[in-house]
């Protein structure tokens, strides 16, 4: 199955086209806005497609040729300005799933925030709060795309090694998760259908992420 992993650049998904080359059981397609980006996973062996957010509508489209399945991966993180924010966050979220529907893409793994609430909203540090609307609404749009989603919450992320533990639940209380974690959960959610229609929450824990994933 190919792949595409939207953001592939990013600390989280760059880890996650590594595990996925590793494990061989499905294609990662690297999706990167530039071209400088490219090399790096070629020279692993893994395809990429030059595609920008920003975008219009149909070259996104037209970039999601031969895909199966797509990890949205990509976000401004919120500290780039609140015009990025709703370009990369939201506008490019919603382009990515409506290409998504163009194409007959079922299959749609959103990593969002770790809260994208209303009550998130009201008590995000004004600085944080064009990231969580965006996150909010790019949220919403999946729920109601027809789409098999799984949206994915990571709590604070860290430069740290995985535990392959974690606490996986519809709401955990708030802390750090390993960004190699998250990148070992979206693995799990790949290979386990049992998670369509489902959102969770994950901070490290003390739950093994395959059996967490599978059981949940």
């Amino acid at each position: 199955m190919n792949i595409l992993i939207v953001g592939a650049n990013g600390q989280v998904a760059k880890q996650l086209v590594h595990k996925m080359k590793d494990e061989g059981k499905h294609n990662p397609i690297a999706m990167v806005r530039r071209e400088d980006q490219i090399e790096q996973f070629n020279s692993i062996g893994v395809e990429t497609r030059l595609i920008d957010l920003m975008d219009n509508q149909q070259t996104i489209e037209d970039g999601l040729n031969n895909i199966d399945s797509i990890v949205f991966s990509a976000g401004s993180g919120g500290h780039t300005g609140a015009d990025q924010t709703m370009f990369i966050d939201l506008d490019g979220a919603v382009k990515v799933i409506e290409a998504a529907k163009s194409k007959n893409i079922k299959r749609f793994i959103m990593v969002s925030s770790f809260d994208t609430t209303r009550k998130a909203i009201e008590e995000a540090p004004e600085s944080f709060r064009p990231y969580v609307i965006a996150k909010h609404y790019a949220d919403i749009w999946l729920r109601g795309s027809g789409l098999d989603y799984t949206i994915v919450h990571p709590g604070k992320l860290e430069n740290t090694p995985s535990t392959g533990k974690v606490n996986l639940a519809e709401q955990v209380e708030l802390g750090s998760i390993s960004r190699e974690a998250v990148a070992d959960v979206l693995l799990q959610v790949i290979n386990n259908d049992n998670t369509i229609g489902k959102e969770f929450q994950i901070i490290d824990g003390d739950e093994d992420i395959i059996e967490a994933v599978q059981n949940y």
